[in-house]
């Protein structure tokens, strides 16, 4: 599954950083990161999207609903 997940209070390449750090982390395919947002592909046997948001979250940026 591909999915663009938007996330607020990203304001450098530190930030984006900091959220690659956390997703790398998982098992995901594939992974892109700007600020504002994360292009994930993952396969939903492997990995819950919820467990993507914690990640995000856990870098310390809100996932926007």
């Amino acid at each position: 599954m591909k999915k663009t997940i938007k996330i607020d209070g990203m304001s450098c390449n530190h930030c984006v950083k900091s959220v690659e750090k956390n997703l790398s982390k998982l098992n995901l395919r594939e992974f892109k990161v700007d600020i504002g947002s994360a292009e994930v592909e993952f396969d939903e046997s492997k990995i819950s999207e919820n467990e993507i948001i914690i990640a995000i979250e856990e870098a310390g940026y809100q996932v926007v609903k």
